[in-house]
């Protein structure tokens, strides 16, 4: 059965109900529904709860390179399921787009007529070695995640986390992983330390390895499915189920006459919930011109969120055409008309902007509703 988050009237998380009492709340005027950034639907009371008690709620986060899988768990329900699709292509691409006109700028600027200590280059100021840098392409997967985390302690009473952890280091004389001279490090590590100080921000901070992740999937008896890509609850966010529920099972030694060994022990139900699949819009930065110049010599400004209708790029919004209706999130405009894309950044169509309507301003995400999760129960 699908639970609904529930907030008491000063804000404060309670624990996730039915959606018929919900119904019943909102018809007797004792609830509101609202959606957070997310688009995640719950309800906040406007009288005051009769018990203010909660059970303890956890959630897990498998991170990736390219993708995440997060879950929301109690001991009788799973409460929220998501897969994340991280921006770290984009914004690798945009790197190495920025240092190549950066590159170009300079290039344009030294005069190589002079001897080479009196140009104009930039000196090495320091060793990138010796400072724990965080790449903006791996911090911008675990900002996502963080978003993600941050949105969900607001509707849940979440007391733990449960991060899936990851060892790695760099031999620089060998290029080797594991391999410890040093001298190097690794940027997945440095971006797990920054997403695990920030995390005990929201509450009790736990870490679990791959292997140990996967031993409790199999004794959950949820499947995995081998295409890490697909939008699916199987791909990524069945992992987070898994480590959600470390909170409820511990595997305990045994022994009982000439037998022992280890156990898991505890109770925890998985059930169907929502599931969701999450990114970042795919808008460029406002920039001065583009790349490269048009016809002309010209170059014409490009990329930014601004648009010519009171309509932002990633807005999500309503629009009308030939007597159809197409929801989707507004990603370019011109002088008349307003271009509307789906959650995939496919364009369906250009609309006159008098018949488009903005239903919501853009959170910096974009947000799909999926089919449920669907667990089995466990004891």
């Amino acid at each position: 059965m699908l639970r609904v988050p529930v907030l008491s009237p000063d804000g404060t998380p309670l624990m996730p109900t039915k959606a018929s009492r919900v119904r019943r709340w909102i018809s007797d005027g004792k609830a509101v529904g609202k959606f957070n950034d997310l688009g995640q639907f719950y309800v906040q009371l406007l009288v005051k709860s009769s018990d203010t008690k909660t059970q303890s709620v956890s959630v897990g986060i498998d991170p990736g390179k390219h993708f995440s899988g997060i879950g929301v768990q109690s001991s009788k329900y799973t409460l929220f399921t998501a897969h994340l699709e991280l921006p770290f292509k984009k914004v690798r691409e945009r790197m190495n787009n920025r240092r190549m006109m950066r590159r170009g700028r300079r290039g344009r600027r030294i005069n190589r007529k002079l001897p080479f200590h009196l140009r104009a280059h930039r000196q090495k100021r320091f060793s990138n070695r010796k400072q724990s840098k965080l790449p903006p392409s791996i911090k911008a997967n675990r900002q996502l995640e963080l978003r993600v985390i941050q949105q969900l302690c607001k509707v849940f009473p979440i007391t733990d986390i449960y991060f899936e952890y990851v060892k790695a280091d760099v031999d620089l004389t060998s290029g080797r992983k594991g391999a410890k001279s040093g001298k190097g490090f690794s940027a997945v590590m440095v971006g797990q330390k920054w997403m695990l100080k920030q995390l005990e921000k929201l509450g009790n901070v736990h870490t679990i390895y791959g292997w140990q992740t996967s031993n409790l999937r199999k004794h959950l008896r949820l499947d995995k499915s081998k295409n890490k890509s697909k939008q699916t609850a199987s791909s990524h966010a069945v992992d987070g189920v898994t480590l959600a529920c470390y909170q409820f099972l511990e595997y305990k030694a045994h022994c009982s006459g000439n037998n022992h060994g280890h156990i898991w022990q505890g109770n925890v139900t998985i059930t169907a919930c929502q599931f969701m699949v999450i990114k970042r819009p795919p808008i460029s930065r406002r920039q001065l011109h583009l790349m490269l110049p048009i016809k002309g010599g010209k170059r014409r400004k490009y990329g930014g969120t601004v648009t010519r209708h009171n309509i932002r790029k990633g807005d999500f919004v309503k629009a009308i055409k030939a007597g159809k209706v197409f929801y989707g999130w507004c990603s370019g405009d011109t002088a008349k008309q307003v271009s509307v894309s789906n959650f995939d950044w496919k364009r369906l169509g250009q609309f006159t902007a008098s018949k488009v309507v903005l239903l919501q301003r853009s959170t910096g995400l974009i947000c799909k509703q999926e089919a449920d999760f669907v667990g089995a129960t466990v004891c």
